[in-house]
Parts: structure tokens; C-alpha cells; sequence
């Protein structure tokens, strides 16, 4: 797909730290070099949507905020707090 400037594209933004809405503001030819971040209005190198790490659930986000406020430690998965389960010996 050819992009021109001002169109809107998906791209990951390092400020915000997740995928969002960019506009396209440097092209040379038919790439895109430049977007800014249509949420934060920063603008950064065109990512080609790839980020480092793995996005954050919206419970993780939500989680993180809070902590940061509270002051307190995120909770861990529910998966881990399971007590071990005790299976019986089949005869």
C-alpha cells in the first residue's frame, strides 16, 4: 500500500507504549520515515508497528496504574496462586 504524507497509519509509539493512530510526517519516496503519534503528538522513527516487548493487557495496565498509586506490588496471575492439586492413585 502506497502511504502519502497525512495519512493516518498504525505504528507503535515509544512514548505511549503501545500501538496507536500516527500520522505520516516524513516520506522519502515511497517510505515512511517520520510519524507522529496521533495520542501523545510525539514523532519518531516509522516502526513498521513492531515493538520490543509484548504489549500489556488492558488488566495488566490497569494493575500497573494502580500499584503506582498505591505504592503497593502488582498481583501475580491467578494461575500461580493455585494450590497444588492432589490426585489419587488409580488401582
Amino acid at each position: 500500500m502506497t502511504h502519502r504524507l497525512g495519512d493516518d497509519i498504525d505504528d507503535h509509539c515509544s512514548r505511549c507504549k503501545r500501538t496507536t493512530d500516527h500520522s505520516v510526517v516524513s516520506m522519502l519516496g515511497d517510505e515512511v520515515l517520520k510519524t507522529r503519534c496521533r495520542t501523545c503528538n510525539s514523532e519518531h522513527k516509522y516502526r513498521q508497528n513492531k515493538s520490543r516487548s509484548k504489549e500489556m493487557t488492558a488488566k495488566e495496565a490497569y494493575d500497573k496504574i494502580v500499584a503506582s498509586i498505591t505504592g503497593s506490588q502488582p498481583e501475580e496471575p491467578a494461575a500461580s496462586k493455585r494450590a497444588p492439586s492432589k490426585r489419587r492413585p488409580t488401582s
